[in-house]
């Protein structure tokens, strides 16, 4: 099975009957029957090497970086396989905030390619970052569980989206220092009243910038009894 063929859930494959893929990018041809070109596509950074705690890009290989030697984060292990730079940034404002669907086939296609050479530790569930319900009206969709369920069914994990509830409707994270984002997001979360978890899941967010939206999902999966917690996502902020 073709690599795109995963990512289906967002409608991709009758178009690609219509029209020939082209880069998203920079217009080119795309290469591997998806929307990007090989030229850009080497263009986007891999994470490595990186802290294997909190994914923080470091110019070395090392046991953890600076922070989490400071202070550990909730989570145990982190996954996040692409750096958050030119040009990646691109393709994901596109998806995020415009609704490009073909935007989002390729990232999750990206996230695929990579999990299949830099294979992470598969928890028992995953779980996307929730949107607070007056967000998810506006956006129309949540652009999380949209990216991860190509992923989940390509490493054969299951995804629940209704685990982890956003009980608080938070500003946007955009513009805040590290503290600030903690603040932030202190008690967005719960687990959903029906939930049944596993003793290790994951949970997944599209960027992890400080890692302020996944620590506290991890603590509050944490506080309900799971037993470990790995923080996913698609690229990481150095």
């Amino acid at each position: 099975m073709k690599r795109t063929d995963k990512v289906d859930g967002f409608g991709g494959r009758a178009l690609r009957l219509v029209l020939p893929p082209r880069c998203l990018l920079c217009g080119a041809a795309g290469d591997d029957n998806r929307d990007l070109c090989a030229g850009c596509r080497d263009d986007l950074a891999v994470n490595a090497p990186c802290c294997p705690r909190c994914a923080m890009p470091l110019a070395t290989p090392a046991p953890a970086c600076g922070q989490c030697l400071r202070r550990q984060p909730p989570f145990a292990r982190a996954w996040a396989p692409l750096r958050y730079a030119h040009p990646l940034d691109l393709l994901e404002a596109r998806f995020k905030f415009r609704a490009d669907l073909a935007a989002g086939r390729v990232l999750s296609s990206l996230m695929i390619e990579r999990a299949a050479s830099d294979a992470p530790e598969l928890p028992e569930l995953l779980i996307p970052i929730p949107l607070h319900p007056s967000r998810l009206r506006e956006r129309g969709y949540n652009q999380t569980l949209e990216l991860l369920r190509p992923l989940a069914q390509t490493l054969g994990v299951p995804l629940r989206a209704d685990a982890l509830v956003r009980v608080r409707a938070t500003p946007p994270q955009t513009g805040l220092d590290a503290a600030a984002r903690r603040r932030n997001l202190r008690s967005a979360f719960a687990v959903a009243p029906d939930a049944t978890l596993p003793a290790h899941v994951a949970v997944f967010d599209d960027v992890m910038t400080t890692g302020a939206t996944l620590r506290e999902a991890a603590q509050t999966l944490l506080r309900a009894g799971v037993a470990r917690v790995d923080a996913w996502a698609l690229a990481r902020a150095p």
